[in-house]
């Protein structure tokens, strides 16, 4: 809890139990029980106004004592350029704190932020969609031993729309404005009205994060939520993993068919994200995966070819028309023991082959998703927050040899499900994956 006065419309407190597992939507003009006759209210600035970015080391150390001597959770977010740089690098921090007030940070010109880490390792932090900001933090030395994750505590507590904007409005009575959500915040300098929009984010995490917590304890799930927060502090603390073959996630590549037409699209894609590497910019601005796709359908041997296929016409992607048919030059040598060979299979084929290969296997999935769905339903959680789906089709494929109870809930351990999780379903599943 925080000491900081809240900044809330709510007529009153919610009532214990009075969660969305038992409660209408709100109607317009009501946030949660509590109408508010007036509407939601736009927040259009912090409440100490919208401060300048720390961008010296002097300013640094200066927000970093404030941060050591306030009270209470720590509200973080982080804004990226996905979309238009290579990277997925943090451009600008935003934290606030009681009786630290709000701080913009710009750790382009600061390099890491471990002072600051050190300041606020003992707070807890509020985080929204925490798994998307953990990776870009770490690399700059920022790491939570404890958090609190808004969007996935309103998972957790039923709510339908779980945008921070969404929340806000209906539990708090703001609404925060999105549309620079997808802006390139790797530009300078950014606009007073990005700066604004960034410290609007943190500006009521905290308030979220006592409603939320007061919720979670009021469906009995506040432990359950403690283990999803540590699960993702853990995940947090690992280094990122590497994909193996990249390339083949290249959009539209279901449409390739064979092994010399793969080998184009590997190698384009490496041609592409070298460059991309180079400039720091996102792959899909060098060159659109469609162009790829295209390319590799088509394999033009000369550039007149290749630029009249789709994607190929703008002037950047036309300059690099001889990196491109080199690629490809490349790829149509390659002997045939260097073209791509179809990685192992990791776990069971996809569901929709399962009735062709393996009929028993695939009634055994039905009714292993018919447990998870009704247990979601029973406690008002989304399936894929009770269980991951690739864990149920694991488990369905490939059993324990002996099903008991025992053995299926070490199985979902195994694949890493929290105790809350199999003390839900495990039973059931052990009851769906014997029945005939």
């Amino acid at each position: 809890m925080t000491d900081e006065p809240p900044l809330r419309r709510r007529a009153a407190q919610r009532q214990a139990g009075d969660g969305p597992h038992n409660r209408k939507p709100p109607a317009p003009g009501e946030v949660g029980p509590d109408p508010l006759p007036d509407g939601p209210v736009p927040l259009t600035a912090p409440r100490e106004g919208t401060p300048a970015p720390a961008e010296t080391p002097d300013q640094l150390a200066e927000l970093v004592g404030r941060f050591a001597a306030g009270t209470g959770p720590v509200a973080i977010d982080a804004e990226r350029a996905s979309g238009y740089r290579y990277t997925q690098r943090a451009y600008l921090v935003q934290l606030r704190r009681a009786g630290a007030g709000t701080t913009l940070i710009d750790p382009l010109p600061l390099g890491d932020l471990r002072t600051l880490d050190e300041a606020i390792a003992d707070a807890e932090w509020v985080l929204h969609a925490a798994s998307q900001d953990l990776p870009c933090l770490a690399d700059l030395g920022l790491r939570p031993r404890r958090l609190f994750d808004t969007e996935l505590a309103a998972r957790l507590a039923g709510f339908e729309r779980v945008g921070l904007a969404a929340l806000t409005e209906q539990l708090l009575g703001y609404t925060l404005e999105k549309h620079h959500s997808a802006a390139d915040w790797s530009s300078r300098p950014l606009p007073e009205s990005w700066l604004t929009y960034a410290a609007l984010d943190v500006e009521l995490l905290v308030d979220l994060r006592d409603v939320l917590a007061t919720e979670l304890v009021a469906q009995d799930k506040a432990e359950w939520a403690a283990e999803e927060f540590a699960a993702l502090v853990a995940w947090g603390a690992q280094p990122p993993r590497q994909r193996p073959d990249p390339w083949r996630r290249t959009s539209g590549i279901h449409r390739i068919r064979g092994a010399r037409a793969q080998a184009r699209v590997r190698a384009m894609w490496y041609a592409r994200d070298a460059i991309a590497a180079r400039r720091d910019s996102a792959p899909g601005r060098v060159l659109p995966d469609a162009a790829i796709i295209a390319a590799a359908e088509l394999d033009p041997k000369d550039e007149r070819t290749l630029l009249t296929l789709p994607g190929f016409g703008g002037r950047s992607v036309r300059r690099l028309a001889r990196t491109w048919i080199d690629a490809l030059a490349e790829a149509r040598a390659l002997p045939d023991d260097a073209l791509p060979v179809t990685p192992p299979l990791d776990g069971p084929p996809p569901p929709h082959r399962w009735a062709e290969r393996d009929p028993v296997a695939a009634a055994r999935l039905a009714r292993c998703r018919a447990v998870v769905t009704e247990t979601a339903s029973a406690h008002t959680l989304p399936p894929e927050n009770l269980i991951t789906p690739d864990s149920i089709r694991r488990l369905a494929w490939t059993p324990p040899e002996e099903i008991t109870p025992e053995t299926v809930a070490a199985t979902l351990r195994g694949y890493g499900a929290r105790a809350w999780q199999v003390a839900l379903i495990a039973d059931n599943l052990a009851a769906a994956l014997t029945s005939e």
